[in-house]
């Protein structure tokens, strides 16, 4: 047998788990970004109750670790700043509104890539 094929298999099935794992989290994904965008169109509204901030704050902080766990580094690094921003609870900041519109965005842009 030749071990030298060995790794490439090893590589070849974590990759069809991964694949299996996103397929099977995908909805909950998907879902935690659209709280992110609806919080962050609150937030630039001035109309963030502080259950959706709570719950974008959730929502961002499990993306943060999910995301990583499929090599979206992008995404969890931008998760990790939204979790920082809805942890602040600061009044309404028209750069911080623009920055979490952008960061809802971006995230959608970088799971939409990974399907």
């Amino acid at each position: 047998m030749d071990s030298s094929r060995e790794p490439e298999a090893g590589q070849a099935a974590l990759k069809e788990a991964l694949d299996r794992m996103w397929i099977k989290f995908l909805p909950q994904i998907k879902e935690r970004v659209a709280v992110l965008e609806a919080a962050a169109a609150a937030f630039a509204a001035n109309r963030l109750s502080a259950e959706e901030r709570a719950a974008a704050h959730g929502a961002a902080h499990k993306l943060a670790g999910t995301l990583g766990t499929f090599g979206l580094d992008e995404g969890t690094i931008l998760a990790r700043e939204a979790e920082v921003l809805y942890a602040d609870t600061c009044g309404h900041d028209p750069v911080s509104a623009a920055r979490l519109i952008e960061i809802a965005s971006r995230l959608r842009t970088i799971i939409e890539s990974r399907m």
